[in-house]
């Protein structure tokens, strides 16, 4: 089960050893556009329309800026007002009407914009983590996720949340940080979520870490011990990276906006001796781009 992590739990907090791992996937955000052979830059685009899931953002050199705009359209007008700038590393979905896709929230989903197979880094075991800065909206939430895949079966949908990090949840010397694991529709798991207080601002750059093995999950933040879930996750999961908004209504005060979320670094690292779905889903930039369109 998810629980804290302490001291008197009689499990050395730690830090984190990135010893025997290799990096694989290495994302700075210093080209001048997204790598179409690591990201797809909408959120989850088989349910709904591509003007919808398309994410707004902007690049600097080492900071990928996510972005709501006052003009944004809502994700899926079935579901309100939410509206999401999403990066993720691969999608699958079955064919036009079809109830087959990843992450399905609803029973009533159907596919509406039939998405290639994209395996473009995919894991199995090994760690994913992302520096991120988030905003102090409170509307808003910033959030690095590891969701199924999917191609396996409709089963294979669990999710490793590393850190959803809400607006109204950070202030100046602490700041909330939800972590666990969610079972969506796989039935060897069970949701196991907490908003754990940190001694942190989330507003400024910090580190959010997943380690997951055949026994556990363990998160850390800054390379510290802050929690650990004792489920088996050991299908393919998918990176995703996000900014949601969740506003009352429909009114917008465009003085608000852009409402920001900022990303400076994703690494995806596994241990070489270990069985990795992943590998033949990398894609690293001094090589030809996997995708096409």
């Amino acid at each position: 089960m998810l629980r804290d992590v302490r001291p008197d739990d009689g499990e050395d907090p730690g830090t984190l050893d990135r010893t025997g791992y290799e990096l694989e996937f290495d994302e700075t955000f210093t080209e001048p556009g997204l790598d179409p052979g690591r990201w797809v830059a909408h959120y989850l685009p088989h349910w709904t329309t591509p003007e919808r899931s398309a994410a707004r953002y902007e690049l600097e050199p080492g900071v990928l800026r996510l972005r709501i705009d006052a003009d944004q359209p809502a994700w899926r007008s079935e579901d309100g007002e939410m509206r999401v700038s999403n990066i993720q590393t691969g999608t699958f979905a079955g064919p036009l009407g079809s109830p087959i896709g990843q992450h399905r929230h609803r029973p009533d989903l159907a596919v509406r914009t039939p998405q290639a197979t994209r395996r473009l880094y995919t894991p199995s075991f090994g760690l994913a983590e992302a520096v991120l800065r988030a905003g102090p909206d409170p509307t808003c939430m910033l959030a690095f996720w590891l969701v199924g895949f999917e191609e396996q079966s409709p089963a294979s949908s669990g999710e490793i949340c590393v850190a959803e990090l809400f607006g109204h949840a950070i202030a100046a010397r602490q700041s909330g940080v939800r972590i666990g694991v969610k079972a969506h529709h796989d039935p060897c798991l069970h949701d196991d979520m907490e908003e754990i207080a940190l001694d942190l601002d989330a507003t400024e750059w910090h580190t959010y870490t997943a380690e997951w093995t055949p026994d556990r999950v363990r998160f850390f933040v800054d390379d510290q011990l802050v929690r650990a879930a004792y489920q088996r996750i050991d299908y393919p999961l998918q990176l995703m990276v996000d900014l949601f908004e969740f506003p009352a209504g429909a009114d917008r005060d465009r003085a608000a906006y852009p409402k920001i979320g900022e990303v400076k670094a994703v690494r995806g690292y596994r241990r070489p001796n270990v069985e990795n779905h992943a590998r033949t889903g990398v894609h690293r930039r001094d090589e030809p781009s996997p995708l096409t369109k």
